[in-house]
């Protein structure tokens, strides 16, 4: 979004004099970068921040920094841009203060409901989908999550909860994040899709899905950034081969 909003300012006649990026890495899309600041010669200062600003009545300047691997400023690398305005890009949330009131278990590092892949949540009759489980880059991959908890829902009102064993899908080496954390063993009849998040930037590596110590699928991956969703659709027919869990993994390798 603070990509978007850069060149959008751009475009309203407003000069973009730098986005500063705290981490080593953008956290946005790729195609933004290129779309909204390079196309408009906006500068971005990878792990970099603003560390104090100024002014009265209006900003007149703001103190930028860089910062080290642990985010804490470089002492002597600080530098002043004169502006009148800074936006803060804070990061989106989803917002699950109903979940957490009925009880629904929270994951910490997607901070949505933990759920399986029908998206069926910790509380028995409860669905979560789209950004209130997980935050999304595209609405499509939000609207079609949204159809298989539908779907689910339905199904539910009609058969009742599920009542299969719970699997672990865990994410491993080279992974921050998969959706969904557990399957249930009694709807394996139908491919299932998982949308994982790279911990860092990586090139040239291979998802590897495996169970018990052996490899169920694996694949060459060109690039894998933190920004950029990824997804794997495990087959029905591979999930017979599961055992006591589900790991996926990004190692290196061509």
């Amino acid at each position: 979004i603070g990509l978007i909003m850069a060149r959008r300012l751009s475009l309203e006649g407003v000069e973009v004099k730098a986005c500063l990026e705290l981490m080593p890495f953008s956290n946005g899309l790729t195609r933004n970068i290129v779309q909204c600041l390079d196309d408009y010669d906006i500068p971005l200062y990878l792990s970099h921040t603003v560390c104090a600003v100024y002014g009265n009545d209006r900003l007149e300047r703001v103190l930028c920094t860089a910062v080290d691997e642990n985010c804490c400023p470089v002492k002597g690398s600080e530098f002043e841009i004169k502006c009148d305005t800074l936006l803060l890009s804070v990061g989106l949330i989803p917002e699950n203060e109903l979940s957490r009131k009925i009880g629904v278990q929270m994951h910490p590092l997607t901070q949505g409901p933990v759920v399986d892949q029908n998206r069926a949540t910790t509380v028995e009759g409860v669905f979560a989908a789209g950004n209130v489980l997980h935050v999304h880059d595209l609405a499509d991959f939000a609207s079609e999550e949204a159809m298989l908890a539908g779907r689910a829902a339905a199904r539910y009102a009609r058969e009742g909860a599920a009542t299969g064993r719970k699997i672990p899908v865990a994410a491993g080496g080279g992974l921050r994040t998969v959706v969904p954390q557990f399957l249930r063993a009694d709807c394996q009849d139908e491919d299932i899709k998982l949308f994982m998040r790279a911990s860092c930037p990586m090139d040239n590596v291979r998802l590897k899905v495996k169970s018990a110590g052996v490899i169920i699928s694996e694949r060459p991956v060109r690039f894998a950034r933190p920004s950029e969703m990824m997804t794997y659709t495990l087959k029905a027919s591979d999930f017979g081969k599961i055992k006591d869990q589900l790991e996926i993994e990004l190692v290196s390798g061509s």
